[in-house]
């Protein structure tokens, strides 16, 4: 059966309330931040568990791919539709239901991330991941990519704060993962199993989600250091003392740079150097922790910083953070065309990496400014490219490959938050060995026989820098 015959009879039995075929709505909901477009025969949005049920039971029938999306905010191409077929949009579901008692958040996957953590927040609690889309990003895509943020260090990833998840399985099947519970080992754990997994082993529909006390105080620094070793050898001397910090941020001189290019001045005296590396560090806890901590850190960090700026006030809290969240954007002013790593690597590697990448800036000609989270080792390493200039898309390729291999070769991961996707396919095999690949494609057969849930992401390169960008502007640029 062709795509075009199962719509028509996907049409007839859920009307066109729930099957979208206008070219406008098809075309938005044709790529995600990766911004590659895929046009699908139609856009789904579904009223209810019975109609998700009864999309994916027929997309089997007739052979279909669905690809479930939430906001879009996927910076991979995880959530565009590569090979057509149906896109199953889910960013209406978003109910919210805090259990106050028990410290627990029912969410549907269309939630916000950051409307939990303001609502969690009212009640006392705090929901750490907080990727930097939080504000857009939806809990169903933070569960598909295992989202992380700049708490992770402290408080872990999203799959630390999942209890229990229910959807469906690619066949159409209800299924719950765990319950909500703070312990559970009742057979095996398949709720891990799809944490993580970009939506190609199952549909979320809704989520158990566990919240923690809503720290008393908390305390911001901004601290600027000559050169990028300065700053990660402060770093890791914060991470060894046990401080513990809820963020410990990283951003290079190129980085730096970009932004206040963009206009944005330090707020503080940084004439001996032009543009720093920068950390930002954030404590939190009890006031009487957080204010003793404080003091540790600067004696840590001691003069090994050329200047240390601490908050004394919310807005003062926004303008440190301002450059962090500004850089990324501001990159742009290098090329139009950007490939953005999340790569990790142990603390140990650190310095090797970044010697690597600015090696890489000299012999390629290229920008490659770095920021991240520096606690955990989760850095962005960013390639920056005209992406209308054959030379610099040859260099960017090769460039990109070279930081794979070196990330591999350091003991690292080729993603640390973002998944696989499309973008990160050409390097899938550098990570994993064909034991591992063959055992994971094994899971995806069991689960997904007839391959219809978010086909080619992960296992098929993919080149994205061979493909054409849609020039849209998204509500979190």
């Amino acid at each position: 059966m062709s795509a075009y015959a199962a719509t028509e009879d996907l049409l007839r039995a859920l009307g066109d309330e729930v099957v979208r075929l206008d070219e406008k709505e098809r075309f938005a909901a044709s790529f995600d931040n990766a911004r590659l477009s895929f046009m699908p025969e139609a856009l789904l949005r579904p009223r209810s568990e019975d109609d998700v049920g009864t999309i994916l039971r027929m997309a089997n029938l007739g052979r279909v791919p669905v690809t479930v999306r939430g906001a879009g905010t996927a910076t991979t191409g995880a959530a565009s539709p590569h090979k057509g077929g149906w896109v199953l949009d889910l960013s209406g579901w978003n109910r919210l239901h805090i259990d106050d008692e028990a410290g627990l958040a029912y969410a549907q996957p269309g939630v916000v991330t950051a409307d939990l953590c303001a609502e969690a927040e009212r009640l006392g609690w705090s929901y750490p991941p907080d990727p930097s889309s939080h504000k857009f990003c939806t809990i169903g895509g933070n569960i598909a990519c295992n989202a992380g943020g700049m708490r992770a260090a402290k408080y872990g990833v999203t799959r630390d704060f999942v209890l229990a998840l229910e959807g469906f399985l690619p066949t159409g099947e209800w299924v719950r993962w765990g319950a909500d519970l703070r312990k559970y080992a009742a057979g095996y754990n398949l709720r891990d199993l799809w944490i993580g997994s970009e939506g190609t082993l199952g549909v979320i529909t809704g989520a158990v989600l566990k919240l923690v006390p809503k720290p008393e105080a908390r305390a911001t620094f901004l601290m600027s250091f000559a050169d990028e070793y300065a700053a990660l050898a402060a770093s890791r001397a914060i991470v060894a003392s046990r401080l513990n910090p809820a963020v410990l941020e990283f951003l290079d001189r190129q980085s730096v740079r970009c932004t206040i290019d963009e206009g944005f001045v330090l707020p503080f005296d940084t004439e001996t150097v032009c543009a720093p590396a920068i950390l930002l560090v954030e404590l939190d806890g009890s006031l009487d922790r957080v204010e003793a901590d404080s003091g540790r850190l600067s004696a840590i960090v001691g003069d090994g910083a050329l200047s240390i700026r601490r908050s004394r006030s919310d807005a003062e809290t926004e303008l440190l953070w301002a450059v962090r969240r500004r850089c990324s954007k501001a990159m742009f002013r290098l090329a139009d065309g950007k490939l953005n790593e999340d790569i990790v690597v142990a603390p140990r590697a650190q310095d090797e990496l970044m010697r690597f990448t600015q090696e890489l800036k000299e012999r390629t000609g290229l920008a490659t400014p770095v920021f991240g989270h520096a606690a955990d080792g989760n850095f962005h390493v960013h390639v920056m490219y005209r992406r209308g200039v054959p030379e610099d898309c040859a260099k960017a390729e090769r460039a990109v490959g070279e930081i794979m291999e070196k990330v591999v070769e350091l003991g690292g991961a080729i993603s640390g938050e973002h998944g696989i996707g499309l973008a990160k396919t050409p390097f899938f095999a550098l990570q994993h060995s064909q034991a591992e690949i063959k055992a994971m494609l094994a899971v995806k057969k069991a689960l997904d026989p007839n391959n219809v849930l978010n086909p080619g992401k992960i296992f098929e390169p993919f080149r994205i820098w061979e493909h054409e960008i849609v020039r849209v502007k998204l509500p979190w640029d």
